[in-house]
């Protein structure tokens, strides 16, 4: 579980520069926030919808804000959180096999991370003297089309055909491979590979999974307290249509 102890809540203005965000927050001050995101962010960069940024009291950040969530409007009604911030997947997955909460992955004794293998570099490497190894790595998931379904990547992702690559060579030699979808939307409710955005990469992902790499999707659910979300968890095991 990770806690957000301080989020304060705005209205999204605008997202520019790729790194920057104008929030005015519900104080009525105006501000820019950094936005840890360089995808495109298609379908969760909404001007006008709720957001809520962390504070950073270092003297040295040219940015005293960072914005993690947005509030997206839904088809059926409501809306539905989403994580801006795709540092944090990773923090998630790493609580969540440590937790126990991702019983495909449980149990192994040891985690490492950024485990460098040929030329690449995956996420996680989990050993345990019986079960062996099994590499992982996490993709964050925000997309949802008009469709109702999640989908990766929300652009065209050279990288992430890379690590396809990088996971189908393992499992032909004969080790466990895992990708993890970390779906950081609470409207989604499955996962496919976005062939209408990046055809190269779902047809790697086809490949990796006749190869034998094993395929995971995982949804963050949020602890709120007095509307403002304190605490995300990866609990959520989510179906992957590849």
């Amino acid at each position: 579980m990770m806690t957000y102890p301080s989020l304060v809540s705005g209205t999204l203005l605008r997202r520019y520069k790729r790194f920057l965000a104008d929030v005015r927050l519900d104080s009525g001050e105006d501000v820019v926030a950094h936005c840890p995101n360089t995808g495109s962010m298609k379908a969760v960069n909404v001007p006008g919808c709720r957001v809520w940024l962390s504070p950073s009291d270092n003297p040295k950040r040219k940015l005293a804000w960072t914005w993690e969530w947005i509030a997206l409007p839904q088809p059926e009604g409501g809306t539905a959180l989403a994580s801006v911030h795709t540092g944090r997947a990773n923090r998630w997955v790493e609580s969540a096999i440590t937790a126990g909460d991702i019983p495909p992955l449980a149990d192994y004794r040891t985690l490492k991370r950024e485990v460098k293998v040929g030329e690449a570099r995956l996420d996680f490497r989990l050993d345990d003297p019986e079960k062996g190894a099994a590499y992982v790595e996490v993709k964050q998931v925000t997309l949802k089309e008009a469709d109702g379904h999640g989908y990766f990547p929300d652009s065209v992702s050279a990288r992430g055909t890379k690590h396809l690559a990088t996971l189908a060579a393992l499992a032909q030699q004969g080790e466990r491979a895992v990708l993890l979808f970390c779906v950081a939307h609470e409207g989604i409710a499955d996962v496919a590979p976005a062939a209408h955005i990046d055809a190269t990469y779902a047809a790697a992902l086809s490949d990796a999974v006749q190869a034998g790499v094993e395929v995971l999707a995982y949804g963050v659910t949020m602890t709120w307290q007095q509307s403002v979300p304190i605490a995300a968890r990866l609990t959520r095991a989510l179906p992957v249509r590849v």
